[in-house]
């Protein structure tokens, strides 16, 4: 490669990116039973529960997706939103603020529609979904279009006047013809594989960083769609911009490397199959700890509870094995249930009766935790 040419889009066959199919085999193997285990376990869950997984996974996936870039969203918006649009949970919830509602159009429309082609039209609704107000914070932007500026588009990091640049995006007079590129590959099918085509379109399309702001946001639905059009609403359940939250900055380095390497992005599809590979292994311990709950309140469907008991246990399953930090405490649990120190004391020594808590300590450290095998320190 040219010393002279920094970036993958400047170099000559650009944008043929291509892969060492037998290295990616062995990650996209690997990914691939991991994806059947899940779509496997998936099989032995209701209704009810797939819908309350989807909207939870759903959920965290936006403040994911929004944390990458730095966003804070209120998660009780966030799931109140989600709990209406898949008529599941509690939809009473406080309402999401405009710009959050079209996080969320986005990624429903990449799941629902994902059989539908891919156009210029479609992106740019999704860019300006993010921005209602045509403000990025108190910066007035481009929305509903592709870039125009005349100034690089540039990734840079640090303070105002020691900007480290570390990528320039190919120039805005440039982007049409580079996005028209773009979808006329993907809308033809180009790549078989789903899992490698999520990782070439996404290193694509944010190599091209055609929007003034949401290119990440953007960037990743692209890969809700692919995935949503090889597993449907299963994909939901993948939290793939979770993995990638998780290793933001090995995210960012990956990205980095590719969009200043040669057309032979083999690392860079292998990482990202990797992450999904990880993302796939993350859902399946979500399932198995539904289905370990399932099972739990299988068990003592019989057993009579009254609702602060049940809204305790719940809490203690829902927070996994090892139940809340420290375990449960009387204290803490007059505090959950609004009840007295006598009250709590009382109704968490009839559960451990009942055989659903086991009592750990004595005195002032007594701590009850779920019983179930391994949910103890």
């Amino acid at each position: 490669m040219d010393a002279e040419l920094r970036y993958v889009w400047q170099q000559a066959g650009w944008p043929q990116l291509h892969y060492d199919r037998e290295k990616v085999g062995d990650s996209l193997s690997k990914a691939r039973r991991a994806q059947g285990m899940v779509e496997g376990q998936l099989a032995v869950l209701g209704f009810e529960q797939r819908l309350e997984l989807a909207a939870e996974a759903w959920s965290q996936e936006a403040l994911a997706t929004a944390a990458i870039e730095g966003e804070r969203l209120d998660l009780a918006a966030v799931r109140s939103s989600v709990a209406r649009r898949l008529g599941v949970g509690q939809q009473d919830g406080p309402n999401a603020p405009r710009n959050v509602e079209g996080l969320l159009d986005i990624m429903d429309d990449a799941v629902t529609h994902c059989r539908s082609a891919l156009t210029h039209e479609r992106l740019h609704g999704w860019q300006a979904a993010l921005f209602p107000t045509g403000y990025s914070g108190m910066v007035k932007i481009r929305v509903g279009g592709y870039r125009e500026h005349a100034e690089p588009m540039q990734i840079v990091s640090g303070r105002q006047g020691r900007e480290l640049v570390h990528y320039e995006a190919p120039a805005s007079a440039q982007v049409p013809a580079e996005m028209t590129q773009l979808l006329n590959w993907f809308n033809t099918a180009a790549e078989p594989d789903a899992l490698v085509c999520a990782a070439l379109l996404h290193l694509w399309f944010e190599t091209i960083h055609p929007f003034e702001d949401g290119n990440g946001r953007v960037g990743r639905a692209l890969v809700d769609l692919v995935l949503a059009r090889d597993s449907g609403e299963t994909s939901r359940l993948f939290q793939t911009s979770q993995r990638l939250l998780d290793r933001r900055n090995d995210y960012y380095h990956q990205l980095e490397r590719a969009q200043h390497g040669g057309l032979d992005v083999t690392d860079w599809v292998c990482w990202f199959v990797d992450q999904m590979q990880a993302a796939c292994n993350a859902a399946s311990k979500i399932i198995d700890d539904t289905l370990v709950k399932a099972r739990f309140w299988l068990e003592h469907r019989d057993t009579v509870l009254n609702e602060r008991q049940r809204k305790v246990m719940n809490l203690l399953l829902n927070a996994g094995p090892g139940g809340f930090e420290g375990g449960m405490s009387t204290k803490k649990y007059e505090s959950i249930a609004g009840t007295s120190r006598a009250t709590a004391s009382r109704e968490l020594i009839e559960l451990e009766q009942l055989g659903m808590v086991e009592q750990m300590g004595a005195g002032r450290s007594t701590r009850y935790y779920v019983r179930l095998p391994g949910w103890q320190p």
